[in-house]
C-alpha cells in the first residue's frame, strides 16, 4: 500500500506504540514448548510492561510452567492491532513479545526480553528498557469507540477533513475512512479501486484526554472549513449523483 504522507510531525515512538497496542488488544496468541494457544480477554499489563495471563487449569501453558525444570519456560506472545473501522488491510500493526513466564498468584506472569513491532512501514526492534518505562497513548483504550463514532455518525466531518489533504493524494479516491487516532494526530485511510494510502493530520498540540481531543478535532475542522473542497471528491460526488 502506498503511503501518502501529509504533515508528519510528532507521532508515537516505537515503545509508546507497542505499549498502546498491548493496552488496547483484547486477545493474544501464545506459543510455548511447541504448542500454541489463543486467549480472549485474559491478559492485563503491569506498569513495567509485564503481561499477566489468566488461563484455564487445563492450559498447556500452565502445565509447561509447572513442569519446566526451572519453572520459567520461554514463550512468544503475539498481539494484532486491528482497525475498528472497516477498511481494506485492517491490521495496522503486529506486536511480538519474546521472553519467559512463571506462575504467580494463580496467574502466568510473562516477562518480555525482546519486543518487535511491525507496521506497514516495516518492523522495528523496540528497546526493552524503553518498552518497560513507556506508557500507552492516553487515547488507546478509547480509540475504537472514538473512531467508530466518527465514521458512523459524522461522515460529513470526515469528508470535510479531506480538504486538508493534498489534492494529489485524493486522486482516484473512492472512500475515505478514519483509520487511527492518537494524542498527536488523526490518520485517514484513502481507499482507491486498486490501492490506497494513509494520510496523517497532526494536531497543533498533543491531546491527553477525550476533552482535549474534541478541541483538537474542532481546530482541524475549522482549518478544513477555510480550505477549498478537493476537486477529486467534487467530481466523485457529481458522478455519483448522475
Amino acid at each position: 500500500m502506498g503511503d501518502d504522507t501529509h504533515g508528519w510531525t510528532a507521532e508515537p515512538g516505537a515503545a509508546e506504540r507497542a505499549r498502546s497496542v498491548l493496552a488496547a488488544a483484547w486477545s493474544c496468541a501464545v506459543t510455548s514448548e511447541g504448542a500454541r494457544e489463543e486467549f480472549v480477554g485474559a491478559h492485563t499489563v503491569t506498569d513495567d510492561g509485564r503481561v499477566l495471563l489468566d488461563v484455564p487449569e487445563d492450559s498447556v501453558l500452565l502445565t509447561a510452567a509447572i513442569c519446566a525444570p526451572r519453572g520459567e519456560p520461554s514463550a512468544v506472545l503475539e498481539f494484532a492491532d486491528v482497525a475498528p473501522v472497516p477498511v481494506r488491510s485492517r491490521i495496522r500493526a503486529r506486536l511480538w513479545l519474546a521472553g519467559w513466564f512463571r506462575v504467580e498468584g494463580g496467574q502466568l506472569a510473562f516477562q518480555p526480553t525482546r519486543v518487535v513491532l511491525r507496521r506497514p512501514s516495516g518492523a522495528v526492534l523496540v528497546d526493552i528498557d524503553d518498552f518497560a518505562t513507556a506508557v500507552p497513548d492516553p487515547l488507546a483504550t478509547a480509540e475504537a469507540r472514538l473512531l467508530t463514532h466518527l465514521a458512523d455518525c459524522h461522515p460529513d466531518a470526515v469528508e470535510r477533513l479531506t480538504r486538508l489533504v493534498d489534492h494529489g493524494s485524493l486522486h482516484g479516491a473512492v472512500r475515505v475512512q478514519p483509520l487511527a487516532v492518537d494524542r498527536h494526530g488523526l490518520t485517514l485511510r484513502i481507499e482507491r479501486v486498486r490501492a490506497g494510502g494513509d494520510v496523517r493530520l497532526p494536531f497543533h498540540a498533543p491531546a491527553d484526554d477525550v476533552a482535549e481531543l474534541t478541541e483538537r478535532m474542532h481546530v482541524l475542522l475549522s482549518q478544513a472549513a477555510a480550505a477549498s473542497c478537493p476537486r477529486a471528491l467534487q467530481r466523485q460526488r457529481t458522478d455519483g449523483d448522475r
